[in-house]
């Protein structure tokens, strides 16, 4: 049995730092009051143990999943870590205890609490990188096209086989501003690394003239008579919109229509009925 302290344990914020903690919790059995990562702001109110990051501890750790629990459950932790839960380390570490003590019959634990929860993480992570695979706008630089993203959660390894498939010959990146990363991609490499900022210059002249014109087809292709904006916002949350060209600017020349409106038929008066002789 594991008692549970009154530390809190502090990490450097890495994937393989996380499974230090997951390593010290199992050496002195002993469960944390909570993990946060340094710099996060969390945790102040109670005394921190700092965990050292070793990749030969992490890569003990990491090894242990699937041969103890599965690999399914290999890929539901670095997925669960990549994800926006709320206090997703301690989330985590307490899957591991469930899975190290069940084995694979974890996966299908459904109805418990953390499981549960961590599932759910893991869905909203996949749908929201489900959700940029068609959100993502490139703007043209020179040689190079980037784009700008705001996520919630850390999606940049969801979505980056997807790019990096679609655009092989390209020069790209897409940053993350809120993880402060970038995917950055050239024929035949790519890697995604750190980037603390980076403000997309103002376009050129061909570069404004291809977004005046994506503008105009936006709106054109819309039906006025059945605009739905509770149900684009659904489709297509608000939060998403400050990066689409299509949503911050109304395109400066006015849409030709494809169909000319015509005239409706004049109505055709029925003759008179004969008078009877």
């Amino acid at each position: 049995m594991f008692k549970t302290t009154t530390l809190a344990y502090s990490y450097d914020g890495s994937f393989e730092g996380l499974l230090c903690c997951v390593f010290e919790s199992y050496q002195w059995k002993e469960t944390p009051l909570a993990i946060h990562s340094e710099g996060s702001g969390q945790g102040l109110l109670l005394e921190s143990k700092w965990i050292e990051t070793d990749s030969i501890k992490a890569d003990r750790v990491l090894r242990s999943i699937p041969l103890k629990i599965s690999r399914e459950a290999q890929e539901l932790v670095r997925l669960g870590f990549w994800s926006a839960a709320a206090d997703k380390e301690m989330l985590l570490l307490n899957f591991l205890y469930l899975g190290f003590t069940h084995g694979s019959a974890v996966m299908n634990m459904l109805a418990d609490d953390t499981v549960c929860a961590l599932n759910k993480a893991v869905r909203l992570l996949r749908r929201e990188g489900h959700h940029y695979l068609g959100f993502v706008r490139f703007s043209v630089y020179g040689p190079v096209m980037a784009a700008v993203i705001e996520p919630q959660s850390y999606i940049l390894p969801v979505i980056e086989d997807h790019f990096c498939d679609r655009f092989q010959s390209e020069s790209f990146m897409i940053y993350d501003r809120t993880h402060r990363v970038a995917l950055i991609h050239q024929p035949g490499r790519h890697a995604i690394v750190p980037l603390d900022e980076w403000v997309p210059p103002q376009p050129d002249e061909t570069e404004a003239a291809y977004r005046s014109l994506w503008q105009g087809f936006y709106h054109a292709i819309g039906i006025k008579q059945r605009r739905n904006d509770r149900q684009r916002a659904s489709m297509m949350p608000k939060r998403y919109w400050k990066h689409l060209p299509e949503m911050t600017g109304i395109p400066a020349v006015r849409p030709v229509q494809a169909v000319r409106q015509q005239k409706a038929p004049r109505r055709m008066r029925s003759p008179k009925p004969r008078e009877l002789q």
